[in-house]
């Protein structure tokens, strides 16, 4: 066997491991995957003779990779929304169902989302990984202390969201269906009511780009949807109850809810084409 395909065969071991790291970076298979392929290539034209522990050499190299891309994404938000959407609402392929199932729900994904670059690079490597932090503080550019700050940082921000959503399918339904039913109505009051006062509405760059704005607060995320949502319909999005817009049997947009004690404390609008076709969608009766 030669060189090139010993190695090949070492980084092919450590393939899945590197997946799941690059997920719970990037909450986006196709750039997980991206993220994985340039880690390859760094390995491939490095010199790895000195490296004893190759697996957590794979991790920090993914994880540097991960880094640039969520500090770039600032700007690829800004780009317009391409015509390509997918071809039906599908459930993920079995490898990427059993990758979620071992990661990160959507409501963690969410909340992932909001830390910046370097807190999610620390708290994914040290809180779900064990990498140390004098190995982080070499991804993040950061002092040793300076990353634990960052995983700290970013630790009190996840314990402290309301990231939990009611474990009862048939009461996550019910919430949704009226928060559907008080949309449709224009029934503000009603709204406000199902909303937690610190509700946050995101919207990725896709939904953005389609004229979604985002919002927080009872107040303005119940005037965002006041009178509204007439085509969506009732679906579960990644098992929890939410709701799809679609056109021409083609998903456009999923609304994934956060739902604590009865009270919706978050709503995720997903229109980016990649990211419907990796969740699981199934529309519901009404």
């Amino acid at each position: 066997m030669d060189e090139n395909q010993w190695l090949a065969d070492r980084f092919e071991a450590h393939r899945t491991h590197l997946q799941a790291v690059a997920y719970r970076m990037l909450g986006s298979r196709a750039e997980a995957d991206d993220a994985v392929q340039e880690s390859w290539l760094r390995l491939s034209r490095s010199d790895t003779s000195g490296v004893d522990n190759l697996a957590g050499w794979l991790t920090t190299v993914v994880g540097r990779v991960c880094l640039d891309m969520l500090r770039s994404r600032k700007s690829r938000r800004e780009e317009p929304l391409d015509d390509h959407v997918p071809d039906s609402i599908a459930s993920i392929d079995p490898e990427t169902e059993a990758l979620q199932a071992d990661s990160v729900g959507l409501a963690l994904l969410v909340v992932l989302d909001t830390l910046t670059p370097a807190e999610r690079l620390a708290f994914v490597l040290h809180d779900m990984f064990a990498v140390p932090f004098d190995e982080i503080a070499t991804v993040a550019g950061r002092s040793p202390a300076a990353a634990k700050q960052l995983a700290s940082r970013a630790r009190r921000r996840v314990q402290g969201a309301k990231t939990e959503p009611d474990a009862d399918l048939a009461r996550q339904r019910e919430v949704v269906a009226a928060f559907l039913a008080a949309s449709r109505n224009g029934e503000f009051d009603a709204l406000v009511a199902m909303l937690d006062p610190d509700v946050e509405l995101r919207a990725d760059g896709a939904a953005v780009a389609m004229g979604a704005a985002e919002a927080q607060g009872a107040l303005a995320v119940a005037g965002t949807f006041s009178g509204r949502a007439r085509a969506a319909q009732l679906a579960l999005v990644d098992g929890a109850a939410g709701l799809v817009w679609a056109s021409g049997g083609q998903p456009r947009v999923a609304f994934a809810f956060t739902i604590t004690d009865g009270t919706i404390v978050g709503i995720e609008m997903l229109a980016d084409h990649e990211r419907l076709g990796e969740l699981d969608l199934v529309i519901v009766d009404e």
